[in-house]
Formats: structure tokens, sequence, C-alpha cells
């Protein structure tokens, strides 16, 4: 599952975990009993804010309660549908269509080989055309989001500034933010969702490239900070920037229930700049003691593994209990750090109203008491 905003459980408040939980789980719901159980595969962290910034604005979205979920440790829950699940589900699917193009043009990993990207060329196309059919159910034109997309080729073999790179990924972003507003019957919020979705979108375009630029270096592929010119320190100022023009975009929004959008979209967002930035510096990674078990080591830059070899490997940290006990832990999948739960990164960044330097009434303090 992919995508930067990726709140850990300790920053959020019983209910707004539990909201997010609905948000995420109506997502991958909603793809799946609209376009089958591979289109699941296009969940992702980032997609839900669509579902969550139309629930903010409306009555509330509709909850149904779903079975039990592995994720879930098995238990039932209540997740989101509607409208709001269905947009969030069209503009996943397209933007999933357009990363797995991506990946073929690039010849990455697998994707190299002829019959893996005939297959994924096939996955990206249906995928295509089922998100456009359920935008349209919802009153959105697709047409925004696969135009950025080929646009966003056009600009990485032209490439001028950063600003004309990441604009592409800002413009789909802000058609879908403006949209919510739209589907919760909030004319003036269009215009300042608009903007949160610009600024959304070029976070969300430059902490990626900051994440896949050793790995874009070693093989010789491209990544819009080097291809512009772009120090890691500019490239940190405009992602700060952003985030405040975010902050501030939203206090221009009427909300019926603001909480969990100002959590994800102000707090979560700061803290994926901040820890997309931090693990780039982080050059040599202190094992910790766990004696021969702790394996695999470290490796700069990081060693990513299949899904097949990563799921081994996710088993055996956890009967290892790597995953609590070694802080951090190489991820099973992308080889990179991951912080433990238990000494995590999730310091007081907001005091919910309650003297912490939050200054909106917010409960995403991270505790039970608002």
């Amino acid at each position: 599952m992919f995508g930067i905003i990726r709140p850990c459980r300790h920053r959020l408040s019983t209910r707004l975990r539990t909201a997010w939980w609905a948000h995420l789980c109506g997502l991958c719901l909603t793809l799946r009993d609209e376009h089958g159980q591979l289109a699941r595969a296009a969940t992702n962290y980032d997609g839900l804010i669509i579902s969550a910034l139309v629930d903010a604005q409306s009555a509330g979205e509709p909850r149904r309660v779903a079975g039990p979920c592995p994720l879930r440790g098995m238990r039932t829950a209540e997740v989101s549908v509607g409208d709001g699940a269905r947009l969030a589900a069209a503009a996943s699917l397209v933007l999933a269509a357009a990363k797995v193009r991506d990946h073929v043009d690039d010849r990455d990993g697998a994707f190299g080989r002829r019959p893996v990207a005939g297959a994924a060329r096939l996955v990206a196309g249906r995928w295509a055309r089922q998100g456009g059919a359920t935008g349209v159910a919802v009153g959105f034109d697709t047409a925004v989001l696969l135009d950025a997309v080929a646009r966003q080729a056009e600009v990485e073999r032209r490439p001028g500034g950063l600003r004309t790179v990441t604009e592409p990924t800002e413009t789909a972003t802000a058609a879908a933010c403006a949209h919510t507003a739209v589907l919760a019957g909030r004319p003036a919020n269009v215009e300042p969702l608009r903007e949160v979705g610009r600024l959304f979108g070029r976070v969300v375009h430059l902490v990626d490239a900051v994440e896949d630029l050793d790995d874009d270096l070693a093989r010789g592929a491209w990544n819009p900070l080097t291809a512009t010119g772009t120090s890691l320190a500019e490239a940190r100022r405009l992602c700060d920037d952003a985030v405040l023009g975010v902050r501030l975009a939203l206090r221009e929004c009427t909300f019926r229930d603001g909480a969990l959008v100002h959590a994800l979209l102000v707090h979560e967002l700061e803290q994926a700049v901040i820890r997309a930035f931090a693990h780039r510096s982080r050059r040599d990674v202190e094992e910790g003691d766990g004696g021969g078990c702790w394996v695999p080591r470290f490796r700069v830059p990081p060693r990513p593994r299949n899904v097949v070899l990563g799921c081994g490997v996710a088993l055996y940290q956890c009967c290892t209990c790597q995953m609590c006990c070694r802080n951090p832990f190489p991820g099973p999948w992308s080889g990179k750090p991951n912080e433990t739960c238990d000494d995590c990164d999730c310091g007081p960044n907001c005091g919910g109203g309650k003297g912490g330097g939050c200054d909106c009434d917010c409960d995403c303090c991270g505790c039970d008491c608002c």
C-alpha cells in the first residue's frame, strides 16, 4: 500500500483513528465491490483523504458494517460508503494505472520482462477505464487526471524548473479535492480546496522524489531533483512552504467536522515531510542489539525485495520481535529504515486546542481527552 500520509496510531485519538480506518476500509471495499478483487491493489493512504474531505463537509458519509478482515485483526468495523468513497476509488484507480504505466516505461524490476509488462499494460488500461466510469457516476471528469498523467511524461522528457515538473500532479490532486466540495454541496469551499489539492500534490511529488533519490541515482533513472538541479535544501523549503499553504487554505473552508482532515492535511503532511528528509539524511544506521537473529542487515542504498521474499522477511521479523524491539528495523519490502511503534516519531505536534501548539480546536493530539 502506497502513499505518504501514514499516521501512527499514537498520533490520532481513538475517534479519529476509527474514522481513518473507516475511510481506508471503505476505499478498499468500494474498489472491490465495483471493480473486482484486483482493483483493491490500488488502495492507498493518500486516496482516503478524498473520502474524508467529503465526509467533513457533508452531513456525514453513510456507513455500513463490514465483515472480518485480516488487516483489522479479523474484527468487523463500520466503513465509509457513498459518493466520497466512490470519488476516492475513481481517483485512486486512474492514478494507480498511471503508476503502473510509469513502472512499465521505466522497466522497473519485473516490469522489464515482456510478459509482465504486457499484462501490466492491460491492467493499467482496465483501471483507467473503470476509474473513468466511476468518476462519471459521481459527476467527476477523470479526463483531467488522464491529461495530467500524459503531460507528466512530456514534462519529464523536456523538464524546466521543478515547479514545471510538479505541475501535472498538482493539477490532478487539485481537481479531485475541489470536486469534494461539489459533492458535499459547499460551493464556497471549491477554490480553497483546489488550492489545498494543488499544494498537497506538490508535497507528494517532492517527497516521492526524495525517497526515490538513492535508488534512481543507483539505476541511472530519471528523478525530478537531479533533472532540475534542485538541492535537498531547496526541496525541503518548497515542501515546508506547501505545508503552510495547506494549513492556511484549510482555514478558509467550512467543515461540519474537520478534525480528521486537519490531522491528516496539517500534522500528518508535515510529519511526512520530516520523515522523508530525515530518512534521506540517515546514512549510517545502527543495527541494534539482537545478535545474529536480527537479520537482514541494513544496506545503503536500501535493497528492495519482491513480494514473495518480502512476505517471508516480514514473517521472520514478526516472529523475532524486530518490529517492536529493533529500532529502526529494515522494511521487509523496501529495505528502508522503519520506526517501531514503541519508539516512533509521534512527538507532541498537536495540542488539540489544549495548549500543545495547534491553532485549532481539534482532537488530533493522540489522547482520548477530547
